[in-house]
């Protein structure tokens, strides 16, 4: 059985820091990519960053680059996302994806984790 646990979310106040996890069972991680998205109330989902199977190579938003780090532990079967310089704008329910890289039908999404950021 595939599970994606997420943790991590909380309240912060602006300027402040939070760092999620997303740890895989049930799939080789080494054949993964990972990426974080998130939606905010009224809004769509979109994604805020990603990390390559092959290479460790990452991807941002616009919106987080520089704030934000993805990051990931194969050999713990986690991902990571740092997040400094948080911004009320970042309030949202992070959710965590994971691609297969050879097989496109394996795609699975964590619970989701809310993070806020207000003082």
């Amino acid at each position: 059985q595939v599970q994606l646990v997420e943790s991590g979310g909380g309240l912060v106040q602006p300027g402040g820091s939070l760092r999620l996890s997303c740890t895989v069972s049930g799939l080789a991680f080494q054949f993964l990519r990972m990426s974080w998205h998130r939606r905010a109330p009224g809004k769509e989902r979109e994604l805020v960053a990603v990390i390559f199977s092959v290479g460790g190579s990452t991807n941002y938003a616009d919106a987080v680059k520089g704030r934000f780090t993805i990051s990931r532990d194969n050999a713990k079967k986690t991902v990571y996302l740092q997040m400094n310089s948080l911004k009320p704008e970042d309030t949202a329910v992070y959710y965590c994806n994971a691609h297969h890289i050879v097989n496109d039908a394996l795609d699975y999404w964590g619970q989701g984790t809310q993070v806020t950021v207000s003082s």
